[in-house]
């Protein structure tokens, strides 16, 4: 059966790797609690590609920061929506209420995505 994924890339300073690795673990174990199937963070390696738009280019990077790559696998769609539900009010996500990112959400991307082939 096809799993569905949301997937995220984001301009991370890397002074600022640290802190977000701290959230990124808080968020793998509220997300894997409430159902999902697997929760992924990976920071970019190789950002210097020959072919395509490159992520730095269409993340207008900066000085100082890398991408971080990430994705949460779901059953289905209709069960991403219900665990996102539950991760969101769980409290322990409360505790990112009050603390500034350690990076600029407004340039991250997201999108959710349906899965077509499984190698």
């Amino acid at each position: 059966m096809p799993e569905y994924v949301d997937g995220y890339v984001i301009p991370v300073p890397k002074k600022n790797l640290r802190a977000y690795r701290r959230m990124a673990l808080l968020g793998a174990k509220v997300w894997k609690k409430h159902g999902a199937l697997a929760y992924r963070e990976c920071v970019a390696e190789d950002l210097q590609t020959q072919f395509g738009s490159t992520f730095p280019r269409q993340l207008k990077l900066k000085r100082g920061e890398t991408v971080v790559f990430s994705y949460i696998v779901f059953k289905s769609r209709a069960h991403r929506d219900r665990v996102n539900k539950l991760a969101m009010s769980d409290p322990r996500m409360a505790a990112f209420a009050n603390v500034p990112m350690p990076f600029d959400h407004k340039r991250m991307l997201y999108a959710g995505f349906k899965e077509i082939v499984r190698g």
